[in-house]
C-alpha cells in the first residue's frame, strides 16, 4: 500500500511540474490520468504491479 501510494504521489508530482513548466495542458493531463485508469482494468494490469513492484525493489536495494 504504501508503494502504490508513494508511487501515486510520484507520478503526481511529475505531471504537476509538467503542468505548470513545460506547458502540459490540462486536456492531456486528463487523458492520462483515464488511460491509466483504464488500463488498471485490462488484464495487462497484474503485469504492470509486477513490473513496479520489480523496479522499487530494484531501486530499494541500490547502495550507495
Amino acid at each position: 500500500m504504501i508503494l502504490s501510494m508513494s508511487g501515486v504521489v510520484l507520478l503526481g508530482i511529475i505531471v504537476f511540474l509538467f503542468f505548470r513548466k513545460d506547458g502540459l495542458k490540462a486536456s492531456h493531463a486528463l487523458v492520462c490520468a483515464l488511460f491509466g485508469f483504464y488500463l488498471a482494468g485490462t488484464a495487462i494490469a497484474p503485469s504492470i504491479t509486477a513490473g513496479g513492484a520489480s523496479l522499487a525493489g530494484l531501486l530499494g536495494g541500490i547502495k550507495f
